[in-house]
């Protein structure tokens, strides 16, 4: 017997518009970024521009993501469209990482071979750009702590407000000591910081698409909640995976033991109640059984009193 649980989805709309907004916004800052990096002759302007770049890039494929996760299931699509939210993040928190590359690279040669620099151009194209990165990330923090999609674009612009800082201060240092090696320097800092946060959404969107467990969920901790429901005697075959971005699901076999079939309604109802208020798990299969735990499946695990469990795969001792 299958029982399936399911949530009212909530409305995009919101998020589209401010998505469209920021890379509209964007879009003409790379414009001024461009010109004034050339006629500065910043380095980090240059690249900032181009970072900027991609966060339009960035922001047009998570509205693509909302867009497309929206439409619904089919025959040949069950679970609709909704992981194209996570492949959107992957594309972009991998993108972001081979442009720090480039701008690594192109720092060391400046490092090299150091060029004037305008710094009050510097200074007020990034003040600009602080400020209307900094705005849009803002805008989409809250949508950004809840989807991985969102998630990724918000990166983006994050780094982009870092950089546009590590402009200011650029500038600052270059007209306080008259050295120009301060560009490239600063464009190898927030580099690295960029690279060190686009890791985290580059590695959690892999493991979503290798149905991997969402991140903030322990599988044992899920399997003790389950286990503690009266009437529910073991648990076993549990998996958890992501069918998008926030959007967390569930299968495995509950042991209940020689009961009536519509005794199970109330235990499901517990189940899927516990599920959603404590995990945010409200897409659930459940398959209930009247056997006990075979000695030899490694992923059955049967509950007794005082059973502390270290790991879903474990059996513990009876």
């Amino acid at each position: 017997m299958h029982q399936h649980s399911h949530a009212h989805e909530t409305t995009s709309t919101s998020v589209s518009r401010k998505l469209v907004i920021a890379s509209i916004a964007t879009l003409i800052l790379v414009g001024g970024e461009l010109v004034a990096g050339r006629i500065a002759g910043s380095l980090s302007l240059v690249g900032d521009a181009l970072h900027n770049f991609t966060d339009v890039l960035a922001l047009v494929i998570a509205l693509a993501a909302v867009r497309i996760s929206k439409r619904p299931a089919t025959h040949a699509k069950s679970f609709g469209y909704q992981r194209a939210g996570i492949l959107a993040a992957f594309i972009n928190a991998g993108s972001l990482l081979a442009f720090t590359v480039f701008i690594v690279v192109e720092a060391i040669n400046r490092l090299r071979h150091p060029a004037a620099i305008d710094t009050e151009t510097m200074i007020i194209v990034a003040a600009i750009a602080l400020l209307l990165n900094g705005a849009i990330t803002f805008s989409l923090r809250k949508e950004g702590r809840e989807d991985v999609n969102i998630r990724g674009a918000v990166l983006h612009m994050l780094g982009d407000a870092v950089s546009s800082a590590g402009i200011i201060v650029a500038a600052i240092l270059i007209r306080v000591t008259a050295s120009p090696r301060w560009d490239p320097a600063v464009s190898l800092l927030i580099g690295a910081l960029i690279l060190w946060s686009s890791w985290g959404v580059l590695r959690e969107t892999v493991n979503l698409l290798l149905e991997g467990t969402p991140a903030g969920i322990d599988p044992n901790a899920v399997t003790q909640s389950l286990g503690a429901i009266d009437g529910i005697h073991g648990v076993h075959h549990l998996h958890i995976w992501a069918l998008g971005p926030s959007r967390p699901a569930l299968s495995c076999h509950l042991m209940v033991g020689d009961v009536p079939v519509s005794s199970t309604q109330s235990i499901l109802e517990h189940v899927t109640e516990m599920l959603a208020h404590d995990y945010k798990i409200v897409h659930a299969t459940v398959q209930f059984e009247l056997t006990e735990c075979p000695a030899d499946d490694p992923y059955c695990v049967p509950f007794t009193a005082g059973v502390s469990l270290t790991s879903v795969g474990k059996t513990p001792d009876k």
